[in-house]
């Protein structure tokens, strides 16, 4: 049976490169690193009832599995290439195994990724992924390089997919044929890995990091990272129309500060780069919004020097 799982999940999950040699079915790939290209790998486990509620629909989280690992590649501002999956499953089942090949395969083609071998065995239902990227020899975004003076810009809009899983959780009666809990419970579902910002923002941006953990947790890794302070314009902050219409201002505001899983791109930016950078994003389709600036000190304040509470270290996964 376990053997029929692979073939269903490679039958939906093929796609050609040259730098594939040898993909899934053997006891190991065999992959080329371009000349002149590093090699950025990152891993992601996502469980049920952690990272996606248990009712999501199986497509959505074969999606969600690859699009949370893309994220940390293009915030190192490296170009996907390769993945490595492995599933657990209670029990063999086809049709949930069709499902995440379907939803993760979509995801793969969009990006040009392919799958290359990977792991199936019985247990609580998770999937562990491993994504592999090419960036030119240092030329890696990284958390460490923000610099005093620098703005801080953050891609899309914050705090959707925490309004996406409060409905998923009940906390709001969810509505399905209403858009904006629709469009919110996809922000959450199906997670958008801004892998063209990543790309784009190579050569302009100090210092990056994808917002999975909250906007707090992960702006205070750049400047844990990189020795500095931050301050936070908060009335700057991207909300989407539908978040506000959902929850309100208020409770907006906090989802975009702590509610983690939007997988936008938080990075600093140096004050004589911002004409460049916007320049490069839109020639990606792609945009960002300023909401602060690299100071001297520690930690993350508001404009005006009140500290702003988050987690300590960002999000703990044996924290009670």
């Amino acid at each position: 049976m376990e053997f029929r799982l692979i073939d269903r999940i490679r039958e939906r999950t093929a796609q050609p490169r040259g730098d594939v040699h040898l993909g899934i079915g053997d006891d190991a790939a065999v992959l080329s690193v371009p000349t002149g290209q590093q090699l950025a790998v990152a891993i992601d486990t996502l469980v049920e009832g952690v990272h996606f509620p248990p009712a999501t629909a199986p497509q959505d989280i074969g999606w969600k599995a690859l699009a949370v690992n893309l994220s940390d590649l293009a915030a190192m501002g490296a170009e996907p290439a390769w993945a490595l999956l492995a599933l657990t499953l209670p029990h063999a089942d086809p049709v949930r195994v069709d499902g995440l090949a379907e939803g993760f395969a979509e995801l793969a083609r969009e990006q040009g990724v392919a799958l290359v071998g990977g792991d199936t065995t019985r247990g609580p239902f998770s999937l562990s992924v491993v994504v592999h990227g090419f960036v030119p020899p240092g030329q890696a975004l990284t958390r460490a390089a923000a610099g005093v003076g620098d703005a801080v810009f953050v891609t899309g809009t914050l705090g959707d997919a925490a309004g996406g899983l409060r409905l998923a959780q009940g906390e709001r009666a969810f509505d399905p044929a209403d858009a904006a809990h629709a469009a919110l419970r996809a922000r959450l579902d199906r997670p958008t890995p801004r892998v063209r910002a990543g790309l784009a923002l190579r050569g302009l941006a100090n210092a990056c990091i994808d917002v999975s953990d909250g906007l707090l947790a992960d702006l205070a890794h750049i400047c844990a990272a990189s020795g500095v302070g931050a301050e936070l314009d908060v009335e700057a902050l991207p909300l989407s129309p539908m978040l506000r219409a959902v929850f309100g201002d208020d409770t907006a505001r906090e989802f975009a500060l702590t509610g983690g899983d939007d997988y936008e791109l938080c990075f600093t930016v140096p004050t004589t780069a911002i004409g460049a950078m916007h320049e490069a994003l839109a020639v990606v389709g792609e945009h960002a919004s300023r909401i602060g600036a690299i100071v001297e000190g520690r930690g993350v304040s508001a404009i005006g020097g009140e500290p702003l509470a988050t987690r300590p270290g960002g999000w703990d996964h044996f924290a009670r």
